[in-house]
């Protein structure tokens, strides 16, 4: 129980860190292409409005348009500033037959002018005025007279932002797995009090259970002896009565220590053979209540598990059915093997258990007043046993209800 919580709380954790991380990290670099994005295209309009097809723009710097005069401007675009003079631009003048007139291509080593011409002339056929084509950026404009396809080379902004992104992902990843250990930590952190307490008060019920054994007992031999000596009498019978009852819960008490305290001996058994034969002799019992028992047991379904604590937990759930089961009507006991487990399954029409109850039900002394009339002799331990028999054989225990039925399903890991 309590490796589930840490665990449950170590997911928490985890679950939490790694969906800000990559919330961070989506943040991070979306904006970050977003404005590269934009900053690429705007540097990549400003070039293709200075560009023209007469002089080269080296050769004749004066003949190209500067935008110094819009009021809109910004020096960051400036083709004489440091951004602008790093970046890689490439221009093909393409005539409105199709006609490649000028190709401008600083390494050609990189992209050929024949690729380039290639890549510009599918791009004006197309309906885009701007995309990316690889890891080059284009815009197509109209010059008059000709179209324009400017590109800018991104290989080295990429590969920068690759590297940072891969470098990202590795720190990261080592920062998750050293969280994860903290994360471990703190989650024993919170749980060790809680489990101390947990074992502490397992403890106590198992010291209280032996301690009041020896009383009971005394009390009841003494009971015994005085009404020998005066025959019947109310008083003596309310104590008897009463230590009855004392008895039984110190013997639940002890059987629930034994249960959670004790690893059981276990060895293979015959599912089907024991379940049938501790269902015979509640077939009487159901009958005195005005019920039938109807089993539909599959042969030859075994377990690895303790006879006892498995028959123990057939009683309780047939004891607990028949006792809650309404008058003139049947109780359903059922074993299949499904998918790799054993399936015990007890059935009684009875009423509805809520919702939020049905957890709950599996706790020590945990009694739902509408369903629990009880007949004095019953103290809320009966499932908590079943629960703790089917945790000790690595299993599970649940209730269903549904159309004016109860349904307690068992279910251990088969042979």
């Amino acid at each position: 129980m309590f490796k589930k919580s840490r665990r449950k709380i170590v997911a928490a954790i985890m679950s939490i860190l790694v969906l800000l991380w990559v919330g961070t990290l989506g943040v991070i670099y979306t904006s970050s292409y977003l404005e590269m994005k934009n900053q690429n295209n705007r540097m990549l309009k400003v070039h293709a409005e200075m560009y023209t097809l007469q002089q080269s723009i080296n050769q004749f710097p004066s003949a190209r348009p500067r935008p110094d005069g819009n009021p809109n401007f910004n020096s960051e675009f400036d083709p004489d500033s440091p951004k602008f003079k790093l970046s890689t631009f490439y221009s093909v003048a393409v005539s409105y037959e199709g006609e490649i007139l000028e190709t401008k291509n600083n390494s050609p080593t990189v992209h050929t002018d024949d690729d380039l011409g290639k890549l510009a002339q599918r791009i004006i056929k197309g309906e885009k005025t701007s995309g990316k084509e690889n890891n080059l950026t284009f815009y197509k404009v109209d010059k008059g007279g000709y179209t324009l396809v400017a590109f800018m080379d991104n290989t080295v902004v990429n590969e920068s932002a690759m590297t940072l992104f891969r470098y990202t992902l590795i720190f990261g990843a080592v920062a998750l797995v050293a969280f994860f250990f903290l994360a471990v930590f703190l989650a024993r952190k919170i749980v060790n009090p809680l489990e101390d307490s947990y074992k502490k008060q397992k403890q106590f019920i198992s010291d209280a259970g032996h301690e009041l054994k020896t009383p009971v007992s005394v009390v009841g031999a003494n009971a015994e002896l005085l009404s020998r000596e005066l025959g019947d009498n109310q008083w003596l019978q309310n104590i008897q009565y009463e230590n009855e009852r004392m008895g039984i819960l110190v013997g639940q008490l002890l059987d629930l220590a034994r249960t959670e305290n004790v690893t059981p001996r276990t060895e293979r058994i015959d599912f089907s053979r024991l379940v049938a034969g501790e269902s015979l002799p509640f077939e009487s019992v159901a009958f005195e209540k005005g019920l039938a028992l109807n089993t539909n047991i599959t042969s030859n379904v075994g377990v690895i598990g303790n006879s006892t604590q498995l028959k123990q937990i057939v009683s309780i759930l047939l004891d607990n059915a028949i006792r809650h089961g309404k008058g003139a009507s049947e109780v359903w006991l059922t074993l299949t093997k499904e998918h790799g487990f054993a399936k015990l399954s007890v059935i009684n029409k009875g009423d509805e258990i809520p919702a939020e109850q049905r957890e709950q039900i599996f706790e020590r002394f945990y009694r739902v007043d509408t369903a629990r009339n009880g007949d004095g002799k019953h103290y809320g331990l009966g499932l908590a046993i079943a629960k703790a028999i089917a945790t000790s054989h690595k299993g599970n225990i649940k209730v269903n209800c549904y159309d004016g039925f109860v349904e307690f399903i068992v279910q251990i890991p088969a042979l």
